[in-house]
């Protein structure tokens, strides 16, 4: 029987690379590496003929898990819904752990990435808050409470 080995990263179409790469660095990513995709290899898995894409792949401290930024080159990107809300189908947020909440909400706040709605707490054991990115990138920040 086969099985899924480990979780490797997720894939972020976007706009404007540099500003949203400048946004996951400031949260702490770190950049592993920028190069354009072309040819048969990623007209293939994608499906899209004669695609060119920019990507920035972004690893979390440690490099545990990655998150990958895709600009594509051509064809021209098609717009999203940049306000969707927690409700709406399909990939909502990215989610990190934080070791101190509120000093990376003022963080982002200082960088005019502001909260959604508000801090939570749950349970005592995870507060947590959701931060609306570049191109309305839901980051969720959560940080435990509890060992």
């Amino acid at each position: 029987m086969t099985r899924i080995i480990r979780f490797d990263h997720v894939g972020v179409t976007v706009r404007d690379l540099d500003k949203v790469t400048a946004f996951f660095v400031e949260l702490g990513l770190e950049i592993d590496g920028r190069t354009f995709v072309e040819g048969d290899f990623i007209d293939t898995v994608i499906a899209i003929p004669n695609s060119r894409t920019e990507i920035v792949m972004l690893r979390t401290p440690g490099g545990d898990s990655a998150v990958e930024l895709s600009s594509f080159v051509r064809p021209d990107p098609e717009p999203g819904s940049p306000d969707a809300m927690a409700n709406e189908l399909g990939l909502r947020s990215l989610s990190f752990e934080v070791d101190d909440l509120q000093a990376q909400v003022d963080r982002m706040a200082a960088q005019s990435y502001g909260l959604v709605g508000g801090i939570g707490e749950y349970e005592g054991s995870w507060r947590m808050a959701y931060v609306r990115g570049p191109e309305g990138i839901l980051v969720a920040l959560a940080e435990r409470l509890t060992a």
